[in-house]
């Protein structure tokens, strides 16, 4: 098995790295007007205050990085990404994914961007492999690497996982490392597709033992059409980031996903002494050293004894 190389994107002045043995990235998704239509109309209005209160709260609730997204049905697309990414970064130093199907838009989002970005999305499709890598490569961005290409999405995750070495190839042809490739292999809803959860777990260990790229998703397609949808958003990704799975765009806002999220980065060694499962989750009153804790003490010592 090789070695994932790390992933380093960053702000003017933070640097964030997808790796395995560190922890898990949380992309939050809210600044995305799709669905959305409030955002949508105050966006294409030139109201941003939403925007600017959605990256807050989802910086506060822990996500590491934000995705930007201005995708508004006959709007000025490009105009509105690029102020949108001027705002959210003026208020927040977390590293930016800058979202978007139109190469211009992207481009406009590139360059207002202060530090090393995440470019979402490029696909295994011809146009698209050569409309934006070389934009990749002239702004030295990461980019994610969304696994269908002219034949559509496979629900065959070996052809799926020949579409992102295609990708990663091309790539290289165009001077980006695999390292700034991350890999999204297309998260299916679980509910129309019963083997939606075991496809994908088997392209991300297959990305991580043969291509050694980092991963990432959009984490909530997985529970699309299900009730309590948050119950298998956190098992999903509980089980995903045991396969190997780097990091995700998702909501941060929601409780069980950050806790699934932290739960799993103790589970896999990439939370060192436990500190920011205690940081998130200790008892402000201090019951650390409370009677809880004495107690759990006294009880362990009990069952070594025993």
């Amino acid at each position: 098995m090789g070695v994932v190389t790390e992933t380093v994107v960053s702000s003017a002045t933070r640097e964030v790295v997808m790796g395995p043995g560190r922890p898990f990235v949380v992309i939050g998704e809210r600044i995305n007007p799709t669905g959305r239509k409030v955002l949508a109309a105050e966006m294409a209005a030139g109201d941003f205050e939403r925007v600017i209160a959605d990256a807050l709260a989802q910086v506060a609730a822990g996500a590491h990085m934000l995705d930007v997204n201005a995708g508004i049905p006959l709007a000025d697309e490009p105009a509105i990404l690029a102020r949108a990414i001027e705002l959210v970064q003026s208020v927040t130093d977390v590293p930016l994914a800058i979202d978007s199907s139109i190469v211009a838009a992207l481009e406009a989002g590139l360059a207002v961007y202060r530090g090393k970005a995440l470019v979402n999305s490029v696909t295994g499709e011809e146009e698209r492999l050569e409309a934006v890598l070389p934009l990749v490569r002239r702004h030295g961005a990461a980019v994610v690497a969304i696994s269908n290409d002219e034949s559509g999405i496979s629900e065959d995750p070996d052809v799926r996982f020949a579409v992102a070495r295609k990708i990663v190839e091309r790539a290289a042809d165009h001077g980006i490392p695999r390292a700034d490739v991350v890999v999204d292999p297309l998260v299916m809803p679980v509910g129309a597709i019963n083997d939606a959860g075991r496809q994908v777990l088997h392209i991300v260990r297959r990305l991580r033992d043969e291509l050694q790229v980092n991963t990432t998703c959009g984490a909530s397609n997985i529970s699309f059409g299900l009730p309590n949808r948050m119950g298998i958003n956190a098992a999903f990704l509980t089980m995903s980031i045991g396969a190997g799975l780097t990091s995700a765009i998702t909501n941060p806002l929601h409780a069980e996903v950050m806790q699934a999220v932290r739960g799993a980065d103790v589970m896999m060694g990439n939370d060192p002494d436990c500190r920011a499962w205690i940081r998130s989750y200790r008892d402000p009153a201090g019951a650390e050293t409370g009677d809880g804790a004495t107690r759990g003490r006294r009880e362990n010592r009990r069952r070594r004894r025993g």
